[in-house]
């Protein structure tokens, strides 16, 4: 599956049909042990690793299901993706991903 942030091409390729929008989304919510470790590091400076490698993960899974929506629908790449993240509640953040699906072939 090919996944670009390009709105309405890929090189090489042209667009036979057209899906839909696609979407995935996922939740997470903080740690309190992680935290008091981040408010630590955040005292001192410097990146804050836990909540770097939680927000990756989070993009990583929203992608995967974007993906599979995709593939349901019959897709083989999905164009014009573009992240969002929001906070829900206190503690809680959705990271969305979104995008068109398409068929494509090559030129």
């Amino acid at each position: 599956m090919i996944i670009t942030t390009t709105p309405g091409n890929i090189a090489g390729y042209r667009i036979v049909k057209t899906h839909g929008l696609v979407r995935g989304n996922t939740l997470r919510a903080r740690h309190i042990g992680r935290d008091i470790m981040a408010g630590l590091r955040a005292m001192v400076g410097g990146e804050l690793t836990d909540y770097t490698k939680m927000l990756a993960e989070a993009r990583e899974q929203a992608l995967d299901r974007m993906v599979e929506e995709a593939s349901q629908m019959g897709a083989n790449a999905v164009i014009g993706i573009d992240f969002s993240t929001a906070y829900v509640m206190s503690n809680v953040a959705e990271v969305l991903v979104y995008g068109t699906a398409v068929t494509i072939e090559a030129e």
